[in-house]
């Protein structure tokens, strides 16, 4: 198993960046794939970006390519998320997730951070 622990939420204005962290701890890091999720009130989880085992391949859902960049440091056991041109449609509570290479999903979850862009 893997724990997950999400970092660097908060309060930003519109245009502006923020840097989110992901501490996992637990079982070997590099054997997970990772990603990051947002939920808003009343809607369903979101897809944000996600990141191979060895940093070599990434996915960005069309709504964050080319203002969001994840990335992953497997000696530090951390994933970042992070985040530029921030839009008042970007808040949300933004999930730290992990998958096993090959499993095809996600099983592990952090408690999620809260993101707030002001308009």
């Amino acid at each position: 198993q893997v724990q997950l622990v999400e970092s660097g939420g908060g309060l930003v204005q519109a245009g502006g960046s923020l840097r989110l962290s992901c501490a996992a701890s637990g079982r070997a890091f590099s054997s997970y794939r990772m990603g990051w999720f947002r939920r808003t009130p009343g809607k369903e989880r979101e897809f944000v970006a996600r990141i191979n085992w060895s940093a070599s391949s990434t996915y960005y859902a069309d709504s964050v390519k080319g203002r969001f960049t994840i990335s992953r440091d497997n000696a530090k056991n951390t994933v970042h998320l992070q985040m530029t041109s921030l839009k008042p449609e970007d808040t949300a509570v933004y999930y730290c997730a992990a998958g096993v290479v090959g499993s095809g999903s996600f099983q592990y979850w952090g408690q999620g951070t809260q993101v707030t862009v002001s308009s």
